[in-house]
């Protein structure tokens, strides 16, 4: 049981989180203006605190349920990780602070900063993934964290075109043709799910001894984060219609 709560909370993040991080990675490309980015956070807008939840749940049942697999990670992959929680840092920095003050420059450093702490994210999963995956080791394990990032910056761009209208739709919908943006959706989902799966198989999944004590206790917590986060993806259901409160 210990397993499949892990896998949930884990597969949860790198795909409803992987979403607003390949957004971010793809900021430039969508939003080519002040006015553009805006409406592009906007799509992320009501979802991406609500998906770090997911994260932070995963890295909660790591350190509960798996402390011998956690220890080895944080030991093996130390930098990799400070790493990571740098651009998460940058990255949400960068969403919070880019409309507090007015001003292009102060907006266009935010702005940057979304855009480097995404694709930050995306290549330290990407090198970590990699790393899991292949066990490769040295400056080759570069080249295949491309792969990953690849993948949460398609990921990105399908979940944009799902959310948003006319031009920056039909920018977002590059590789779907502006149509089949549900199934590429789809795609990119079971690609990312495989992905962590196949990572899942060749880590050493040994329980520790407080599953009988935690495991009821997540499990009656699921539930509510579930729901709560079904309510958000219904509220926001409809595609963007203008600038949000980033």
């Amino acid at each position: 049981m210990e397993i499949f709560i892990l896998a949930f909370f884990t597969l949860g993040y790198l795909v409803l989180g992987g979403a607003d991080i390949g957004v971010g990675m793809a900021l430039p490309y969508l939003g080519r203006s002040v006015g553009e980015r805006r409406e592009v956070i906007a799509a992320i807008a009501p979802f991406f605190l609500g998906n770090e939840v997911w994260l932070v749940a995963a890295g909660g049942v790591l350190a509960g349920l798996f402390p011998q697999l956690e220890g080895e990670l944080l030991h093996g992959n130390y930098a990799l990780i400070v790493t990571l929680l740098v651009a998460w840092v940058v990255r949400d920095m960068g969403l919070w602070l880019r409309g507090r003050v007015p001003g292009a420059r102060w907006q266009a450093f935010w702005d940057g900063a979304i855009v480097a702490g995404s694709w930050g994210l995306a290549l330290c999963w990407g090198l970590l993934l990699t790393h899991v995956l292949l066990g490769m080791q040295g400056p080759v394990v570069v080249l295949g964290a491309l792969v990953p990032a690849a993948l949460f910056l398609t990921h990105g761009l399908t979940f944009a075109a799902l959310r948003l209208r006319g031009t920056l739709r039909a920018r977002a919908a590059v590789l779907t043709g502006g149509a089949g943006e549900a199934r590429m959706y789809a795609l990119t989902t079971a690609a990312l799910v495989a992905v962590g799966l196949l990572a899942g198989l060749r880590l050493p999944l040994e329980a520790g001894t407080s599953g009988p004590l935690l495991v009821p206790v997540v499990l009656t917590l699921i539930p509510f984060l579930v729901a709560s986060q079904a309510w958000v993806w219904w509220t926001f259901r409809h595609r963007v219609t203008g600038p949000s409160y980033l």
